[in-house]
């Protein structure tokens, strides 16, 4: 998101005009200093930053510019972050970054003291990954030849960025046991996934069943595209065309993303909703919020449904909505649940969610080719429309159930684990359904590739159309 100079002076004015009697001169820095870098840091995390009220005084000296932002953070904030380079927090935004094509999770291999045993979560289409034939369910027990221990697994993530091999093991679903079959080579490439993962429509015991798996808020490759959108525009006319009479939508994979996409997809959803309802209400620090009243209303801290052709809400059947999650499903993910609450039956199956009600912004000098840094800092609180923010904690399932099986099947199949629980929960169980024998994995989880990536958590919002909204 691009900040002229212009739009952070208009905000400079109202808010320094409105909230203190006079100001000092500005100081002064010399470009591409540290110096310059941590004063432009203060003085937009003073203007912007949710918890301002926090900020330490401002003492600008050479420090390294991320040790600089660490220190400015509230006790309270969980989220903001930096690097380096703004043109990856952007990418990384939107989907883009360099990798594989798959997404895993790590356990402790409880037949190895000290053994670290990692599984593919899922596998992203049109990747290196789709096409080496790696699968949803792959065990890998070793990385560039190494065996993952609990001392090396860190260390060795760091490969996955590059041109990498994986040791796989695969379950035999005839044997029942897991196959060695060998090395997997993997390049890594600048990858865009497309958050559209899947669709599909089930029919059992006289309903109609929608199954979408959203795995990334995004619009677009970049942010003059609406590429995403405009599919998942069509997905929802495909389920409209369909006449299904439940939604399973699948966001157990899902950490965040745009505003602008969960708001398309709120208004897709949405039973008895129009473009006068309120989806989401932002709260600021003070003055911020009092800036953007006094120069756009009271209507400027809130953003409403959309009217959707394509919208599904209004010909679904209670629940109208049932949400598959994880311990991963955070920020925009919860965003769309907790505003979609006041107007319709949401029924979640899974784990229990992050616990993100805050949102964040991007925050660059783009003409400034001395400062690369982009920082993300939290902003705002967001609100329903019946003033309902109260989820810090996490969405607890209505029936906890963990995606931590042995045997993963392919997302889409009847028998997935999750999947599995929805279609039962929803049209009652199926006679032909073959009977699976899920091994589930004692321990939590250690860590998850999601949670490598610079977007994880993200609800990102867009400050520059205030004024349109």
């Amino acid at each position: 998101m691009k900040k002229t100079l212009s739009y952070f002076l208009l905000f400079s004015i109202i808010i320094f005009s409105s909230c203190k009697d006079e100001e000092p001169e500005p100081e002064t820095f010399e470009n591409g200093t540290n110096e310059y870098v941590n004063n432009w840091i203060y003085d937009n995390m003073n203007l912007y930053y949710y918890w301002t009220n926090d900020l330490p005084d401002k003492n600008i000296n050479g420090e390294d510019p991320e040790d600089y932002f660490y220190s400015l953070i509230s006790n309270n904030d969980r989220f903001s972050w930096i690097q380096p380079n703004f043109r990856e927090l952007l990418n990384s935004l939107q989907g883009i970054t360099l990798e594989s094509g798959y997404e895993f999770v790590l356990y402790r291999d409880q037949d190895n003291e000290n053994g670290v045993i990692g599984q593919i979560a899922y596998v992203k289409k049109g990747s290196p990954a789709e096409d080496t034939g790696l699968k949803r369910g792959d065990l890998f027990t070793a990385i560039n030849g190494t065996n993952l221990t609990i001392d090396n697994y860190n260390s060795l993530l760091g490969n996955i960025s590059d041109n990498h091999k994986l040791t796989i093991r695969r379950y035999n679903f005839e044997s029942e046991v897991f196959d060695e079959i060998g090395d997997f080579e993997l390049s890594a490439i600048q990858f865009a996934e497309n958050p559209n993962h899947l669709d599909t429509v089930y029919s059992r015991n006289g309903k109609k069943i929608g199954y979408y798996v959203y795995n990334l808020f995004s619009v677009g490759i970049d942010s003059d595209s609406a590429k995403y959108a405009e599919e998942m525009d069509q997905i929802f006319e495909g389920f409209k065309a369909e006449g299904i009479d439940h939604l399973v939508l699948d966001l157990r994979y899902n950490s965040g993303g745009a505003e602008r996409a969960t708001i398309n997809l709120a208004s897709l959803i949405g039973s008895n909703i129009s473009d006068q309802d309120i989806f989401v209400k932002r709260d600021y620090n003070e003055g911020l919020k009092q800036a953007y009243i006094d120069e756009y209303g009271e209507e400027s801290l809130n953003r409403r449904f959309v009217t959707k052709a394509e919208n599904i809400g209004n010909n679904l059947q209670s629940p109208q909505l049932t949400v598959l999650t994880s311990s991963r499903t955070a920020s925009a993910s919860e965003l769309l649940i907790n505003g979609l609450d006041p107007f319709m039956e949401t029924f979640i199956i899974g784990d229990t969610t992050v616990g993100k009600n805050v949102g964040s912004t991007s925050f660059f000098e783009e003409d400034n080719p001395d400062n690369n840094w982009g920082m993300q800092p939290i902003i705002t609180k967001s609100f329903n429309s019946l003033n309902q923010s109260d989820y810090d904690l996490g969405f607890y399932p209505d029936i906890p159930l963990r995606d931590n099986s042995l045997i993963k099947l392919e997302l889409g199949d009847v028998n997935e684990k999750l999947l599995r629980e929805a279609l039962i929960y929803l049209a009652g169980s199926d006679e032909v359904s073959r009977k699976i024998s899920y091994k589930e994995i004692p321990s939590r989880d250690i860590l998850g590739s999601m949670e490598l990536k610079r977007r994880y958590g993200i609800y990102d919002i867009d400050l520059e159309n205030i004024k349109n909204q």
